[in-house]
């Protein structure tokens, strides 16, 4: 997992990248918070794209069952 942008940052957040310098250097710990939720963000669209596969191959194999059946 990498970390955002400062663009993807300033877009997402509303702030300029004045504001996340200083962050990052007066307020390491809400700068450190913030890109940590960014990967566990990254994690769980992985974990939910992964899911939406898994769904369809799982109705694509009912089908397939269904007309085999029928």
């Amino acid at each position: 997992m990498t970390a955002p942008s400062l663009r993807k940052l300033e877009v997402d957040l509303n702030v300029n990248k004045t504001t996340l310098h200083n962050w990052k250097k007066n307020r390491p710990k809400l700068y450190e918070f913030i890109i940590e939720s960014y990967k566990d963000r990254e994690i769980l669209k992985k974990h939910l794209e992964s899911m939406i596969k898994q769904k369809e191959l799982i109705e694509e194999e009912i089908d397939i069952t269904k007309n085999r059946i029928i």
